[in-house]
């Protein structure tokens, strides 16, 4: 069988799962009501094959064959994980699965929009160009971004509930005509060379098996002169993968966030170079001398809130509220409400809030390592 009739098999197999987990809630914004509707059986595949990389494993005792098991399954780790995760993204955090920077007075949501503008400056995005979306969830970026340069944006994504999404919430806001959605894997995207004016990924290419691998690709897909640019999860020069706190802290990040393999912030400059790009930019925005850390929703610490409309978020973000959800949820799957797992995800986020808050406050991890490189004229 050839490559494409393999991808078509694979397609139709995600898609059959996709309705078979979520139905029809694909169209519905009550993210709450979504994480309830899943089928129970289909929701018990997607919880035993995602967690399976991490039951029964102390980081103390991983190997690194057990990284190795990860990154030769990051396609079917990372899909599984949105499947699961991305109705309790929306519902506690919102429609950017990113972290930003923050500014005394700045709303929540304000500071996600100004992250992304940042981004786009910084790449010199423009009306009309076509950029590519790497990774990217169910469109809020996307939609910021176009908005806010004029460009057309293609998202792409491996999970066929996040791009139903993403479809669904671009029409809501008329940009249907300026942003599209396609399906793939992107170590291996399916475009044809010099396909694109920019590239973007934020906090996205965390997911791929190798940082070389994934920048690579993209840099096949850019056409000459065009430019890529990154917020990446990397972890800092601090990180010692010898320090049993140290790798707690990592396994902790990656097992919440369906991530195969974390690296270093010289792995990614190296990879980014061993790509072909020209880096312009490469700064840990994270380390910047700001007053309101970039965990603080995560912290649960009310004394950052900076609008009454930043308490439904932070208060979710709490110990006290996380604990009240576990409750909650583990309540309703034992009266059968929810669908079995729906807790231990909960739980898997919740393990690593506290893991990133813990890795930025040691500075041991940063989710904005940002990157930004030109791919040459004549390469």
């Amino acid at each position: 069988m050839s490559k494409t009739a393999l991808e078509a098999q694979d397609f139709e197999r995600d898609a059959a799962f996709k309705n078979a987990l979520h139905g029809k809630t694909g169209q519905n914004s009550n993210a709450f009501m979504n994480m309830m509707g899943k089928n129970k059986d289909a929701q018990k595949l997607a919880v035993d094959e995602y967690f399976k990389h991490w039951d029964n494993k102390a980081a103390a005792d991983e190997t690194d064959a057990d990284r190795e098991a990860r990154r030769n399954e990051y396609a079917t780790l990372t899909r599984h994980y949105y499947n699961l995760a991305t109705d309790l993204y929306e519902y506690g955090w919102g429609q950017s699965f990113h972290f930003s920077r923050y500014s005394k007075g700045e709303p929540f949501r304000q500071a996600t929009a100004r992250h992304e503008h940042y981004l786009a400056l910084k790449m010199g995005l423009k009306e009309g160009m076509n950029v590519l979306d790497v990774g990217c969830g169910v469109g809020g970026p996307a939609r910021e971004i176009a908005k806010f340069t004029g460009c057309n944006v293609m998202g792409f994504n491996n999970n066929d509930y996040q791009i139903e999404r993403g479809t669904a919430y671009a029409k809501k806001e008329g940009l249907d005509k300026q942003i599209s959605f396609t399906k793939g894997d992107f170590m291996q995207m399916a475009f044809p060379d010099n396909s694109f004016d920019a590239v973007y990924a934020i906090e996205a290419t965390v997911h791929a098996p190798s940082l070389e691998g994934i920048y690579s690709e993209i840099f096949r897909v850019l056409k000459p002169g065009g430019v890529f640019g990154v917020y990446e999860w990397l972890m800092t020069d601090k990180y010692d993968n010898d320090n049993p706190r140290h790798r707690e802290i990592r396994l902790g990040i990656e097992l919440g966030d369906g991530i195969s393999n974390m690296e270093k912030i010289e792995v990614a400059v190296a990879a980014m170079k061993a790509a072909g790009f020209e880096l312009e930019v490469n700064e840990d925005l994270a380390d910047r001398d700001d007053e309101l850390p970039w965990y603080w929703p995560l912290s649960g610490q009310l004394k950052y809130m900076q609008s009454i409309w930043d308490f439904p978020t932070l208060v979710r973000m709490t110990k006290l509220g996380r604990g009240i959800v576990h409750k909650f949820v583990g309540g309703l799957e034992t009266i059968g409400f929810a669908p079995k797992g729906t807790q231990k995800t909960a739980d898997s986020l919740a393990t690593a809030a506290d893991a990133l808050v813990a890795g930025g406050q040691e500075k041991l991890f940063t989710p904005m390592y940002l990157m930004v490189g030109r791919k040459p004229v004549k390469a």
